[in-house]
């Protein structure tokens, strides 16, 4: 077996709406699919919700809202991006920093999203 690339991966969240609107913001695509399950769709990978407490199975052994740190390649500059949050009331709360990513040096902002999980926000340097 070898892995070729992320599909999804699944974020457990205390307010589902709060969370889309503020992907919604970093330009994230709201999806509903299944029985009326929340995604949050960007390229060809997304984000699943599940809610505290009413996690879909099969779920992780400890699922915790703000448990998560994860980063996104942004597409454009990283200064545009950190005016862009800013106009959007998003707090910056580290950054610009240089950061080494999975195949290229990053220039990374750091944010949190409504439960607290850590999000960088990257602009590939290569």
């Amino acid at each position: 077996m070898q892995i070729r690339a992320l599909d999804h991966i699944v974020l457990t969240v205390a307010d589902p709406e709060a969370t889309v609107a503020f992907y919604e913001r970093l330009g994230l695509r709201r999806e509903t699919f299944g029985e009326g399950r929340l995604a949050l769709r960007f390229g060809d990978q997304k984000i699943n919700l599940h809610t505290a407490g009413a996690e879909f199975d099969p779920h992780a052994g400890r699922p915790v809202p703000g448990s998560e740190d994860f980063c996104l390649l942004i597409e454009g500059p990283l200064d545009e991006a950190e005016r862009d949050l800013r106009a959007a009331g998003i707090e910056v709360e580290l950054g610009p920093v240089d950061r080494t990513g999975a195949t290229a040096p990053l220039r990374s902002l750091y944010v949190r999203d409504p439960d607290g999980n850590l999000v960088e926000l990257s602009e590939p340097l290569a």
